[in-house]
């Protein structure tokens, strides 16, 4: 059995994974879009998306502009 890549060739293509640092933004934006929706319902007030998202930030070590839109 010859497994070929989409090129057409039987070498193993090169996958990219993400690295650490990545994954910790992706995971940062997605619990900052939670806190937005929560704050644009009505569910938390604006203190305290700003106390969680400055804790969120503090905790993952996250530079102050790689989540702001």
């Amino acid at each position: 059995m010859n497994i070929s890549n989409t090129n057409g060739s039987s070498e193993p293509s090169q996958i990219s994974f993400p690295s650490a640092d990545e994954k910790k933004l992706a995971l940062f934006r997605q619990q900052k879009a939670l806190l937005d929706t929560f704050l644009s319902s009505g569910a938390i007030s604006q203190d305290q998306y700003d106390k969680s998202l400055n804790g969120l930030i503090e905790k993952m070590g996250i530079k102050d502009d790689a989540g702001r839109k």
